[in-house]
């Protein structure tokens, strides 16, 4: 039975196409990675099927008394909750029906007879309801999934504001496990999340006994969890069974086999073509070559796809940095209160170096006291000489401007020609260059980013999460660039498949967190 169906959905912004008369159905325990490239549309997809934008054209219909929860990369925590209000507020329905329960009971004193049965009917149905959905025992639940995703530790009565990346997306995640929705929609759910949680988020899914819909591109993590795969390409999505890895191998296959039969029918057009325009002025010959012209206009042309702009990243790299890049004696970073033990340490020249750790213990925090962007606790940190600095934040305000005037903003002696150059090497269109930075997606924004950090003359790399959002091509040129570079690089990463053929040490700063 169909939980979801989508029927001929078109969708696009401006003059720009998202989605050309697509058609999608969701079936009971199905287990699906949505994939794509950046910018192909997954996200706008999810928030379509939602009811949170409108499509142009098409329908989409779930089934009755269905329940979708959906975790959104970009979903806004109010200022002033605390991690255990919104946990609770995956039972907002049920609180309400508790509000409604205290009207009943109230209305009960000065009711009629026939009032009162009806009363005592819908009562009735709300106590039922109440205790089949465990409602008084919500305070141990949220104190359970609170533990499960390490947010005990942080403290549940800390206010949501105060969290790092990672932890966001662990309190997220816990509001929609609470909220048991009959079908999940997952957003990247593994950005930001540390190596421990994704491994408790990927057996949690296997275990999953209802459908899901997953976007993501993180390749090991989709391979253990979905049996389905749909790929949004060139405006159209098409569904193939099994995991990534079989959709990579099919996909491959489908690609050489229309390549093969555009080949020899462009070979079968130019012969045909050349027939008619020898033969027609000939009257011995005239009718064979209406025959050929015949064929020709009746022709189904084959279009081979276009072919997406990948990303070319090359740093370029400043003078040689003095030996020493940074070190630090005795120091403690944090906020209010520590988050590490006194740390001594230091970093040369030609090192690369990866911070690994669980959420929250104070990987951002450590990276921004050495470069002096964050005042430590006590004791210090230097830089080295000479040091010409590139730094990746994890996340960045994006802003109204239009990605060339970003890109102009930073480097103001840049001619129209070489800003647009600079944003097709990093593997956007000339849709996507003019357009507004907030309007892209999470990976074309972080596209953008890059673009700024490779047109800078740097030694030195800071890189905070650099493979949040971005798609399989634009990682693997990231990582060849990386292994490429020259200078000295610190990089904070959760995906050991892309940090352990780049880094000469691996820090795990958990070992000096007093968070653990």
């Amino acid at each position: 039975m169909s939980i979801l169906n989508v029927v001929n959905l078109s969708h696009g912004f401006g003059d720009r196409a998202i989605f050309q008369n697509v058609s999608f159905r969701l079936l009971k325990g199905e287990h699906i990675g949505l994939v794509g490239a950046n910018g192909e549309g997954k996200s706008t997809f999810m928030n379509i099927v939602t009811g949170n934008l409108m499509p142009d054209e098409g329908t989409v219909e779930w089934s009755k008394n269905v329940r979708a929860g959906y975790l959104d990369q970009h979903t806004a925590l109010t200022a002033g909750m605390t991690i255990r209000d919104v946990l609770k507020s995956a039972f907002s329905y049920l609180f309400e029906l508790e509000t409604r329960m205290n009207e009943i009971c109230e209305q009960l004193g000065g009711a009629d007879e026939t009032a009162m049965t009806e009363l005592m009917e819908e009562l009735g149905i709300i106590q039922d309801t109440l205790t089949l959905h465990d409602f008084y025992m919500i305070d141990a639940k949220t104190e359970e999934v609170g533990r499960a995703l390490g947010l005990t530790e942080i403290g549940l009565d800390r206010d949501v504001t105060d969290l790092s990346g990672g932890q966001r997306t662990k309190v997220l995640l816990g509001k929609l496990l609470l909220e048991k929705p009959d079908i999940l929609l997952l957003d990247e759910p593994t950005n930001y999340l540390d190596a421990e949680h994704i491994e408790w988020l990927k057996r949690y899914l296997t275990e999953y006994e209802n459908a899901f819909i997953l976007i993501s591109h993180d390749i090991p993590f989709l391979n253990s969890v979905v049996n389905l795969i749909y790929h949004m390409e060139n405006q159209e999505l098409n569904r193939y069974v099994g995991n990534y890895d079989k959709f990579a191998e099919v996909y491959e296959v489908k690609k050489a086999q229309r390549e093969a039969a555009y080949n020899r029918q462009q070979q079968e057009i130019k012969e045909l073509e050349d027939f008619v325009a020898r033969n027609k002025a000939r009257v011995a010959t005239r009718n064979m070559a209406m025959s050929r012209q015949k064929k020709l206009d009746k022709m189904d042309v084959i279009e081979l796809a276009k072919e997406k702009p990948k990303p070319q990243f090359r740093f370029k790299e400043a003078r040689t940095s003095g030996k020493l890049i940074f070190e630090t004696d005795n120091l403690v970073i944090g906020y209010d209160e520590p988050l590490s033990a006194p740390l001594t340490l230091s970093m040369e020249r030609g090192e690369k170096i990866a911070l690994t750790g669980a959420n929250g213990i104070g990987k951002t925090t450590l990276l921004r006291s050495i470069l002096g962007l964050q005042k430590p606790l006590s004791g210090t940190a230097s830089m080295g000489d000479y040091i010409y600095l590139g730094y990746f934040e994890q996340e960045a305000d994006a802003g109204t401007n239009s990605c060339i005037e970003e890109i102009w903003k930073e480097f103001p002696s840049y001619t129209q020609y070489e800003v647009r150059s600079a944003l097709a090497k990093c593997g956007l269109t000339t849709k996507h260059i003019e357009s507004q930075v907030r309007v892209l997606s999470g990976g074309e924004q972080a596209k953008v980013r890059l673009c700024k950090l490779i047109n800078r003359e740097t030694n030195v790399l800071a890189l905070d999460e650099p493979t949040n959002h971005l798609d399989t091509d634009a990682k693997e040129e990231l990582k060849r660039a990386l292994k490429e570079y020259k200078g000295s690089v610190i990089l904070i990463c959760h995906e050991p498949e892309f940090y352990q053929d780049i880094a000469t040490q691996v820090w795990d700063v958990s070992k000096w967190s007093t968070k653990v």
